[in-house]
């Protein structure tokens, strides 16, 4: 589900109730572990977790205009869901993910090529996500998307 917010907080503030404080502990987390240079905005109708122009003027290769991407989190029409582009293109980080979520999760895992999906809210390992911010710093970022994301 998409969401008119120019704001995180105004963001948040649309979510059904059942949304709001799993939304809001998994934004705290990323933000807690962000690495440093990347910013917090509404982009493609949801959270997300950037590297700003002011870092990497060329921007996102699909739309220049757009800071590069790095997270995101959504709430969605029958989940949560937490982007990570690091795990599309690196598998080493994919790789790491899935081993630790299968250690501290009773759940299967639920995800596609970057994308993890939360369909019960008591589930969520917080302190995985707020991990899963740290692995790539923003350096190593920008050099993976250049040399396996922005080539293709």
């Amino acid at each position: 589900m998409q969401y008119k917010a120019n704001t995180p907080e105004a963001y948040i503030n649309q979510l059904p109730e059942d949304r709001k404080e799993p939304i809001e502990k998994l934004r705290q987390a990323i933000l807690n572990n962000l690495p440093q240079e990347m910013e917090e905005v509404i982009n493609y109708g949801m959270l997300g977790y950037v590297i700003p122009h002011s870092v990497y003027p060329d921007g996102y290769h699909c739309d220049p205009k757009t800071p590069l991407p790095f997270m995101n989190l959504a709430s969605q029409k029958n989940f949560i869901a937490v982007y990570h582009m690091g795990m599309y293109a690196q598998k080493d980080v994919l790789d790491w993910f899935t081993q630790e979520y299968a250690k501290r999760c009773k759940y299967k895992l639920d995800m596609g090529k970057s994308c993890i999906r939360f369909k019960k809210m008591e589930a969520i390992p917080f302190d995985l996500i707020g991990e899963l911010a740290t692995k790539l710093s923003t350096k190593e970022w920008i050099t993976i998307y250049e040399n396996t994301i922005k080539k293709k």
